[in-house]
């Protein structure tokens, strides 16, 4: 049997529930939708939001061939396999569940048939796509965000199944409580339908749906990963802030929560990287290196023995000293980038590598740091503008103390170090 999800699926742009941004009057998707003139997308989203959905309204909307590839169980040869027929048709779309799962040859594979106009590519991914999608392919596409359901539109969506669905419609289904329906499928509607159809159908006849009949059919594993209704990003949220609070237990508990939940390895991997730096940085420059190596190990292991050295580089990175200098010091200078504009570099701090520069003066005055004293010179390096200005502070810890005693030794103070 076809289960609920799918005979549940919207057939119309106007069925789809909660991504109003996109599909609602006036909006920018559904203005090119109506216009039959529809850009290569990726649609970035957690799971159970649309994506798919989407892609088959516009499909049908369009009545244009659509071809459908998974990113798991699809390579090059089926890529290009879907290219070649395209090329005898018009306005084929080519969707792609789970993009970010192609490694760079296979989304190089498109880049020709996308700019050619072959294609419309359709991309879906729950991962940030700066990250995961090739930056050429990524310049090719429209990305549109989907947004989460919110509870509200989760009841919606039960009651409207219960009442239109051929199959639950000829049932007395008293749906009395719904907490655990709503904690459990996590904000993923697919999630919540599949799952309200295996509670029907665990009984025959009438049904009061109740949350501990739903805890009873859908057993512990399902609830794990949601089961205080944290979302994926939630759980996420707590593993960071366990780790920048120097708490390896926390951090251990919450990684041990996504593992358990199947989150990918690389997302636990790319975001202890971030941490490394953002939150550690100097004091312990070493952290960004352990980090960098998980991610390459776990990349290539997989589950289970890559929890082994998830749980390595988190208990690491929580016992490491913390600083956030350097990530304050890159802001600093973006927001005196943004609010000073471009600001003329200092004529000896200029390249000079044809005489008519160097009869401009381009370079001249450098002092080249080698030829003095311990290898500095204290000149001035930021434009007059902003002569003097302050963008790094040292945290207070061992290995940036002795940074601070670096630079107050060749800049006294100058920089107030």
């Amino acid at each position: 049997m076809i289960p609920l999800a799918e005979r549940m699926r919207p057939a119309g742009i106007d069925d789809l529930a909660g991504q109003e941004h996109l599909t609602g009057n006036g909006s920018i998707l559904r203005t090119a939708i109506e216009k039959g003139k529809v850009p290569s997308m990726i649609l970035w989203g957690p799971p159970g939001t649309g994506k798919t959905t989407l892609a088959n309204i516009i499909a049908q909307t369009l009545k244009v061939p659509f071809y459908t590839l998974s990113a798991i169980s699809s390579g090059v040869k089926e890529v290009r396999e879907v290219i070649e027929t395209a090329k005898t048709q018009k306005d084929a779309i080519l969707f792609i569940d789970e993009i970010h799962r192609f490694n760079k040859g296979q989304q190089d594979a498109l880049l020709g048939a996308v700019e050619k106009g072959i294609v419309t590519l359709i991309g879906a991914t729950t991962e940030n796509p700066s990250f995961e999608v090739n930056s050429a392919l990524l310049s090719r596409c429209q990305v549109y965000v989907l947004k989460g359901l919110g509870k509200e539109q989760l009841l919606q969506l039960l009651q409207h199944a219960i009442s239109t669905d051929e199959q639950l419609s000829k049932r007395k289904i008293n749906l009395q409580e719904t907490e655990a329906l709503l904690l459990i499928s996590g904000g993923d509607a697919r999630k919540l339908l599949n799952l309200l159809e295996i509670v029907c159908d665990s009984v025959t006849g009438d049904i009061t749906i109740t949350d501990t009949k739903v805890m009873e059919v859908a057993q512990q594993k399902i609830a794990l990963y949601d089961k205080k209704g944290e979302q994926h990003y939630d759980i996420i949220s707590a593993f960071i802030k366990s780790m920048r609070g120097s708490d390896p237990n926390g951090a251990v508990y919450w990684l041990a929560r996504m593992i358990e939940g199947g989150e990918d390895v690389a997302f636990i991997a790319r975001r202890m990287l971030i941490l490394a730096s953002e939150d550690i940085g100097n004091a312990n420059p070493t952290a960004l290196v352990m980090a960098n190596t998980c991610f390459d190990a776990v990349t290539k292991i997989g589950y289970p023995e890559s929890r082994i050295i998830l749980s390595q580089c988190a208990i690491y990175l929580a016992s490491s000293p913390k600083s956030n200098a350097s990530y304050m010091a890159i802001d600093d200078a973006l927001a005196a980038v943004r609010s000073q504009g471009d600001l003329p570099v200092p004529l000896y701090l200029r390249n000079a590598p044809t005489k008519l520069m160097k009869n401009m003066d381009y370079g001249k005055g450098y002092q080249y740091s080698h030829s003095y004293e311990n290898n500095f010179s204290k000149q001035e390096y930021l434009p007059d503008a902003i002569s003097g200005k302050k963008f790094y502070d040292p945290g207070k810890n061992a290995r940036e103390e002795e940074l601070r005693k670096f630079l107050k030794s060749r800049w006294g103070d100058k920089y107030n170090y």
